[in-house]
């Protein structure tokens, strides 16, 4: 099988477990499963912040919350340490329903490991896969889900997660973000963010 044929293989099979999310959301009129859509935006943004992504990085990105919500957050505490838990709970998770999809297709061993590395998130800020995959993660909140929760918060909340999501940001990585097409008002708090 060639490597480009294999490749739409592993996205299409992640997109069906993926498309069992019975929570769905409307984009552009258009209902999804949410890691469907989820799972398409990290590709696109991929695709336009690092156009000669490897083969690895274009795998992880599709498949980075892939079933997601079969560990739910309120299976773990509902404080700080409940959410640390649950969130290193979804990396070793997510890396596993990939492991067994790349593995079904053929993928070799040391792919397969590149990606639980990437999905595991390790060596942030060292490893240029690991920092690239990081900065889409943060672009796509921003660009899609920092608005709707930034709603339900207040405003000193809303600019601490902003000020914690840039950190974890390169430089490319907040060029990219101030170039978004974001809201007047989510603007507003992200220039109030990266400059405060």
């Amino acid at each position: 099988m060639e490597p480009t044929d294999r490749l739409q293989q592993a996205i299409q099979l992640f997109d069906e477990a993926n498309s069992q999310d019975s929570n769905t959301e409307t984009y552009d009129g258009k209902a999804y499963p949410k890691e469907v859509l989820y799972a398409m935006r990290m590709s696109q943004r991929l695709d336009d912040f690092y156009p000669n992504a490897s083969e690895v990085l274009k795998l992880t990105a599709r498949c980075q919350h892939i079933c997601r919500w079969e560990i739910s957050r309120d299976s773990y505490e509902m404080n700080r340490e409940g959410y640390l838990r649950w969130r290193q709970a979804l990396k070793k998770f997510h890396a596993q329903k990939a492991a067994d999809i790349l593995q079904s297709i053929g993928y070799d061993q040391e792919t397969i490991d590149k990606v639980a590395f990437l999905l595991e998130k390790k060596q942030l800020k060292k490893n240029t896969d690991t920092q690239i995959l990081e900065d889409v993660i943060c672009l796509v909140f921003l660009e899609y889900y920092f608005e709707p929760f930034a709603q339900k918060y207040p405003e000193d909340k809303t600019i601490d997660i902003i000020q914690k999501t840039w950190r974890k940001m390169s430089e490319q990585g907040h060029e990219a973000a101030l170039r978004l097409p974001l809201s007047p008002s989510t603007t507003e708090l992200v220039l109030k963010a990266v400059k405060g």
